[in-house]
């Protein structure tokens, strides 16, 4: 988009409630079919939410999903949004090798691709988990045909985060091409990246600290990367036996994130990733050299 000032972006990582992370050591795989799926009417509610304020946005699509749940893939892509995927079976990259991440990934891709007739060409880990040891996917990514990736955290975190990573977007060579990588937003806080705008972030911390962090982020002139679970809406969602902490970060504050999101988007200048422009202000880093000197 030459000329054209960049956006902010919404992203929706469209999984159900037990696909999250925090559930995977008491779900399984080969029982997800017996769950009471709520990913259909919890996308739609996101999706008149955004028809609403007249945004579109990036959803990320776990395969898994897409595969049973054609039509609404073929909704997000009819409603003027960017498909994206979010992997097809929602495993973190750095519990797999290099040939489980690329036939994962390549047949999440495949699934979207036919079902909405269209490219995919945006990318975003489960649980953001590109983090030091698992850069290599990246390499994977740009092979089969992705050209940016969002999922590079640059915060500490237990699970995931890639601490001193460039906040704003940067582009990249691999060994098999160019990628862009989009991090999700953090602003700096006392010497340190917090995050902000998105996810457990939103619904945890109090609409002041969100505020607090936005107008730090925008008066930096670095975007803004919301993003959203569609079971993050969702209070009335099955609860599953995991313990206090678990309960903790998946639970709170379900009924109060749809109106936070709301404010949010409404205060903003959001679309997709697509539509964005940001890629064109995306600057030159070396990433692999970086991550190994840093290593």
């Amino acid at each position: 988009m030459p000329g054209k000032a960049p956006k902010n972006v919404v992203s929706v990582d469209v999984e159900d409630y037990f696909h999250a992370e925090v559930f995977s050591g008491v779900t399984d795989r080969a029982e997800w079919d017996s769950y009471t799926s709520r990913v259909e009417a919890n996308t739609r509610r996101l999706l008149e939410l955004l028809g609403t304020l007249n945004v579109h946005g990036t959803f990320f699509v776990l395969g898994w999903v897409a595969e049973r749940f054609p039509a609404l893939v073929r909704e997000i892509a009819a409603g003027g949004h960017e498909l994206a995927c979010h992997s097809y079976w929602h495993r973190l990259i750095y519990k797999l090798d290099p040939a489980e991440f690329r036939e994962d990934t390549r047949r999440a891709k495949d699934v979207i691709e036919q079902i909405a007739g269209q490219a995919v060409t945006g990318y975003r880990a489960p649980t953001y988990s590109v983090i030091d040891r698992s850069v290599w996917a990246l390499d994977i990514l740009t092979e089969l045909g992705f050209t940016y990736d969002s999922s590079i955290y640059p915060i500490h975190h237990d699970r995931y985060g890639m601490p001193g990573a460039p906040r704003g977007p940067f582009r990249f060579q691999t060994p098999s091409g160019s990628m862009t990588e989009f991090p999700l937003t953090t602003f700096r806080l006392a010497g340190h990246n917090m995050p902000v705008g998105g996810g457990g972030y939103l619904r945890l911390l109090p609409p002041m600290y969100t505020r607090l962090g936005l107008r730090r982020v925008q008066e930096e002139g670095l975007p803004i990367v919301v993003y959203i679970h569609p079971w993050e809406v969702d209070a009335e969602q099955p609860r599953l036996p995991v313990g206090f902490g678990s309960r903790l970060r998946h639970y709170t504050n379900l009924g109060r994130t749809f109106e936070r999101l709301k404010s949010v988007l409404s205060e903003g200048n959001y679309t997709s990733f697509r539509d964005s422009g940001l890629a064109d202000t995306a600057k030159d880093f070396d990433f692999y050299a970086w991550n190994q000197r840093k290593n």
